[in-house]
């Protein structure tokens, strides 16, 4: 079983027991965090594909917040030849580690369709 999930701007394919670094989000670490922005849910392989318009209705992600933390230094040179500029600049981008702990989609029951409420007996008064 697999999922398409959008967080932080960017689409993520996740199985359980994955581990991915996101975007820097603000969840303390050893939370959890239900994801419901799924775009694509495959139940048993790719016999079962559900495409979400944008979003797969009733589908969510589990996923606990491992740790925060900064990439691998980028540097960032520019340089004008002939003219005697020139500029280092490093940068560290944040993330948030996450393991996928559950992918489930729920499937309204019957009592809850559209149109069929638990409803009261009315009762008659004399």
């Amino acid at each position: 079983m697999f999922a398409v999930i959008y967080i932080g701007g960017k689409q993520y394919k996740v199985q359980e027991k994955d581990e991915l670094n996101i975007e820097k989000i603000d969840i303390k670490e050893g939370k959890n965090i239900k994801i419901k922005d799924v775009l694509l849910l495959s139940e048993s392989g790719a016999k079962k594909l559900k495409i979400g318009t944008p979003f797969v209705k009733g589908a969510h992600v589990e996923c606990k917040v491992l740790e925060h933390g900064r990439g691998e230094k980028i540097r960032v040179f520019k340089m004008k030849p002939k003219k005697r500029y020139s500029k280092l600049q490093g940068h560290r981008q944040p993330y948030t580690r996450l393991k996928v702990l559950k992918i489930s989609s729920v499937a309204k029951k019957a009592s809850q369709k559209k149109g069929v409420e638990d409803k009261k007996p009315v009762e008659k008064k004399n």
